[in-house]
């Protein structure tokens, strides 16, 4: 059994250890003065040292609220971004079909699902610039730019014809725009729980999940009733009164470390630490098998009889799982250890894939594949980001996060056209496609597993 002790920051990055050399000097010359007068007994200094020892950074661990009405509201504006961002992403499999039946017939099923990949690319990739603007000017402007792109997208998807403007309005514009919406809420939250981070995470990602549950019965419905171009409108739409709310709401613990000149060591210094970069590259490879069965499940439905309205309930279905897989392991992480139940759940998605999806063909083991599959993937969204924190200086968790989610964007760009070929090689067979998604996942497990044992600096701290 796994040992809880990873709950709790390790290495000499941690934020627990962390102190300004402004506050060491002023921390220094008070002792000094202290020592220097205690024969005169010098109230005003010893009151000074006094206060000063008893002052909290709010770098600190001790610091961190952990609770209270800003807090959760916090949670609440970032539940609502999730909702808005990640939750759209996870409908991707409603537009594969869709597309492919509809306005992209024309072409192979690898060539529509660049478009959703990219979409899926853009809002990770650009998180290493997002995040390095959040450490420096805060949420507020981030978060404005990003309602306006991501609306704009949806809003230029409706009125689009020819591969090339859904490419740019719902791959690129809209996914931008998601990518600002997502990484200010992931950062601001942080920064105001540390015992609870995962837990309030979890929350605040569930809010993706009843978006994936939410958009696709939506889309599908209002594509009957008002047709596709009103269906993206009124998604907009709703859309933008989320933001409205999560604008109002969303604020960041920490002040803004201000403008600084931008350097490529910004960006890179991170990967000098090795158990980030085993963590990088643990979700790389988690990302690069997890969002095939997103993608191709409702297309796999219909294949084995499913009908096409059932079929296109199976993204919902998943999503819905995924509400409890965002919020039970990771309370449970912060009770068990984060890294250890990130190794649980990576290892449980892969086994789901080799054992369930592979020789599922009728309805109702598809139905129980998606549900199990939708808790075990979606808990990597709540423990990710607790996981860069825990062995992080939160000062620098935006920057972090950032590039680590802009590693692993490769990994959702990449994966679903290469399952797409694998599939078109064996005349739209989904075995080869099933292997290369069920290995991925399994490497990424045993990455993580690594990192895990990395850090507990023994084999006992993973046994």
């Amino acid at each position: 059994m796994f040992r809880g002790t990873d709950s709790t920051p390790a290495g000499p990055s941690a934020a627990a250890s962390v102190m300004t050399d402004e506050e060491k000097q002023e921390i220094s010359s008070i002792a000094s003065v202290k020592d220097a007068e205690v024969t005169e007994e010098s109230g005003d200094n010893v009151d000074k040292l006094e206060r000063h020892e008893s002052y909290i950074s709010v770098h600190d661990p001790r610091s961190f609220p952990d609770g209270g009405l800003q807090a959760w509201l916090c949670v609440f504006g970032g539940f609502c971004c999730l909702f808005c961002s990640f939750g759209w992403v996870n409908v991707i499999g409603i537009f594969q079909g869709y597309y492919q039946s509809n306005q992209l017939k024309a072409y192979s099923p690898s060539t529509v699902s660049w478009i959703s990949s990219l979409e899926t690319f853009f809002m990770f990739f650009c998180g290493i610039f997002v995040g390095r603007l959040f450490d420096a000017y805060g949420p507020r402007y981030i978060l404005l730019a990003g309602t306006f792109l991501h609306v704009f997208g949806l809003m230029m998807a409706s009125i689009s014809t020819e591969y090339w403007h859904f490419l740019l309005a719902q791959g690129i514009c809209s996914a931008i725009g998601a990518s600002m919406i997502f990484y200010p809420a992931m950062s601001c939250v942080s920064t105001w729980f540390f015992k609870k981070r995962a837990f309030a995470l979890g929350i605040m990602a569930s809010g993706s999940s009843l978006g994936g549950v939410i958009f696709p019965i939506m889309i599908r419905r209002l594509i009957i009733l008002v047709g596709f171009g009103w269906s993206m409108r009124i998604t907009a739409f709703l859309i933008l009164g989320m933001m409205v709310m999560a604008n109002l709401t969303l604020k960041s613990r920490l002040q803004p470390k201000g403008s600084t000149p931008w350097k490529i060591t910004d960006f890179t210094r991170q990967f000098s630490d090795l158990p980030y970069c085993l963590l990088v590259g643990a979700s790389f490879l988690f990302f690069f098998g997890m969002f095939l069965p997103f993608n191709f499940l409702p297309l796999y439905g219909q294949k084995h009889g499913m009908s096409p309205d059932l079929s296109n309930y199976l993204i919902s279905i998943l999503n819905a799982a995924s509400i409890f897989g965002r919020i039970i392991p990771g309370y449970m992480g912060d009770k068990l250890g984060r890294f250890n139940m990130m190794i649980f759940i990576a290892y449980l998605s892969a086994i789901l894939v080799f054992a369930l999806w592979i020789p599922s063909t009728g309805s109702i083991a598809i139905i129980f594949f998606a549900a199990l599959y939708g808790f075990s993937t979606g808990a990597f969204v709540s423990l990710a980001p607790a996981l860069v924190a825990q062995i992080s200086d939160i000062r620098e968790f935006g920057a972090r996060s950032g590039a680590l989610f802009a590693v692993v964007s490769f990994g959702a760009l990449t994966g679903n056209p290469i399952a797409g070929a694998i599939m078109s090689k064996y005349n739209g067979g989904y075995l080869g496609a099933q292997i290369f998604a069920g290995a991925m996942l399994m490497a990424a497990s045993t990455a993580f597993l690594l990192a895990r044992f990395r850090l507990g600096g023994g084999i006992r701290a993973v046994v």
